[in-house]
């Protein structure tokens, strides 16, 4: 060998090893794997999940499959169970250094699970392509009952009922039974209002699975709107955690069309040993960081704000009012708004609003009475076509509302809130089934001695609720009276007439204009359901000086069926 070779050998040999390595890119631990047969596993080296062609079938965490031999896993479906999605495809859409972005594919669109290599659980989000004209679309889990024995809402925490029970027990209706002692099972007690939500799901003394959902602009409905959130599965007795992110389960009506690209969520599921300081801590954090900027979605990461000043057409600022962005020109209730995107507040103590994070488009602007200082208030105000530009605030400045005039007030019985809250028994939980059987069918209110709170939450009962009130004079400006009689909620089966001095004016039932069936007082809910606000002519020759009564006398009734209470007003007009 030459003294060149030897030379040239020996140097590139210094250059290779005093060259630095060519860096390689990151990859995440999160994977996905394709079993064929339409299976697949997801998930990260602390959890991971076998999906099938409709349900997320095995979940292990902590050494041990979650959802067990017999509870059905993880599954999407709308308009109820007959119509679960179909996964025909899985991919990994995304990634990046330590997540990936794993899409499944259906016809109706595709669900996705966002898989950070240290995170116990996912992010998930639905794209909308070809989903029918639906009330009910959800996400949910079922889980083994052994794992997760305890539920969790904001308002409700403890034993989810054991299986055995039900066996005991009688149906008396949908997913209702009735046991020995006459107390009721029912998954109803188990629902909530979706807006007031932290976190909330099921737990055991070593697992705990949760919905975290920061963002709330993708569920319908407004303040009051309410959902069944977790409960235990009747007939397997599997846990059941719902994300009912488009529900039906207190509406009259809620059936939307989507446009091709709406998009739920992104939310985040997440699992722990069971605590729910942690679950708590964590959605501090998820709060914190919602809008979430890793989502790179131009329509979500679009946004703008909304800020202006209710004031009264008296002069009074409408402080704590209810303000509701949805949808603009809509012959829909805020209650039933639910194809795009919507968001709440309370105005502050000078009526002031300000609504940050809202996504850019057209909007209608909702406000109405929330108690208070302003709990007289029996109109409610609307302003359309408000536009969200991006980085932008929409200051839409002074806005007036016209009110009535209070010095025409006869009485009012209930703050005019769209809720029974200050009614007997209307708590101290939102929800209890058969609560409104309790109500008396006969019951006298007077005006100047009664109370709110000697007034029931609901009636349904047979029987006359009559106010008494009496009349120092007939004032000659006025031309006739209106009787307002507000509901909180209505489920059809029970009727009543409404008398003034004996002579009836109207009726509360079906049939009557506007109030279509919600599944509010006969599911529980005893504070809120779907708002309806009825309103009478009196004639001025009804009412007399000295006393007076109105009456809702109670003809027909069917079992925890009738209506919940907001406001009784009469007024000069």
């Amino acid at each position: 060998m030459g003294l060149f070779h030897i030379a040239t050998v020996a140097a590139l040999a210094v250059c290779s090893t005093a060259a630095p390595a060519e860096p390689r890119a990151a990859k995440p631990k999160s994977f996905l794997k394709d079993l064929g047969n339409s299976t697949w596993i997801i998930g990260n080296g602390i959890w991971n999940m076998t999906q099938g062609r409709q349900y997320g079938v095995k979940l292990m965490y902590k050494g041990k499959d979650r959802v067990g031999p017999t509870a059905t896993g993880h599954y999407v479906s709308y308009n109820g169970a007959a119509s679960d999605l179909s996964w025909t495809s899985a991919a990994i859409a995304d990634s990046g250094k330590d997540w990936i972005n794993v899409k499944f594919t259906a016809k109706e669109g595709d669900f996705h699970w966002v898989i950070y290599d240290d995170l116990a659980g996912a992010y998930q989000y639905f794209v909308n392509h070809a989903l029918p004209t639906l009330g009910e679309f959800r996400t949910l889990w079922r889980l083994s009952n052994t794992s997760f024995p305890n539920g969790h809402t904001n308002i409700k925490d403890g034993a989810l009922p054991a299986l055995s029970e039900y066996a005991a027990a009688t149906n008396v209706q949908d997913e209702t039974w009735q046991k020995a002692d006459g107390t009721f099972l029912t998954k109803y007690d188990w629902a909530a209002f979706v807006r007031e939500q932290t976190y909330y799901g099921v737990y055991g003394d070593e697992v705990g699975s949760w919905y975290i959902n920061p963002g709330k602009d993708y569920y319908n409905g407004d303040h009051l709107k309410q959902e069944l959130m977790v409960h235990r599965e009747s007939k397997t007795g599997d846990a059941v955690q719902l994300n009912m992110i488009h529900g039906t389960h207190y509406l009259a009506r809620s059936s939307d069309n989507f446009t091709d690209g709406k998009t739920w969520g992104p939310w985040l599921w997440y699992l722990n040993d069971g605590s729910k300081s942690d679950a708590k801590k964590r959605w501090k954090k998820e709060d914190k960081a919602w809008p979430y900027s890793w989502f790179k979605d131009t329509a979500y990461q679009s946004r703008g704000s909304v800020s202006g000043k209710l004031i009264l057409s008296d002069g009074r600022p409408a402080a704590g009012a209810a303000v509701f962005l949805g949808d603009s020109n809509s012959a829909l209730s805020t209650a039933d708004q639910g194809k795009d995107y919507y968001y709440t507040a309370y105005a502050d103590k000078q009526g002031k609003f300000e609504i940050d994070d809202v996504r850019t488009g057209t909007y209608g602007l909702y406000a109405w009475g929330n108690g208070g200082s302003i709990a007289d208030v029996t109109t409610s105000f609307v302003k359309n076509d408000v536009v969200v530009a991006k980085e932008k605030t929409t200051h839409l400045k002074t806005l007036d509302w016209t009110v009535t005039d209070k010095s025409k007030r006869i009485f009012q019985i209930g703050d005019f809130d769209r809720t029974s809250r200050g009614f007997a028994h209307s708590g101290p939980t939102p929800f209890e089934h058969g609560r409104i059987s309790n109500a008396p069918g006969n019951l006298t209110y007077t005006v100047g001695e009664s109370s709110p709170s000697d007034w029931y939450f609901g009636q349904t009962n047979l029987g006359t609720w009559s106010i008494k009130f009496g009349l120092e004079s007939i004032p000659e400006s006025a031309t006739a009276a209106k009787l307002y009689t507000s509901l909180a909620g209505f489920s059809q089966g029970t009727k009543s007439n409404i008398l003034v001095n004996d002579k009836k004016i109207g009726n509360i039932s079906s049939n009557a204009v506007l109030l279509v069936s919600s599944q509010d007082t006969y599911r529980g809910a005893t504070q809120a359901g779907e708002w309806r606000n009825l309103q009478w002519d009196v004639n001025k020759e009804l009412l007399k000086v000295g006393e007076n009564k109105v009456d809702i006398a109670v003809i027909e009734t069917t079992r925890w069926r009738g209506w919940l209470w907001d406001s009784v007003v009469l007024e000069w007009v």
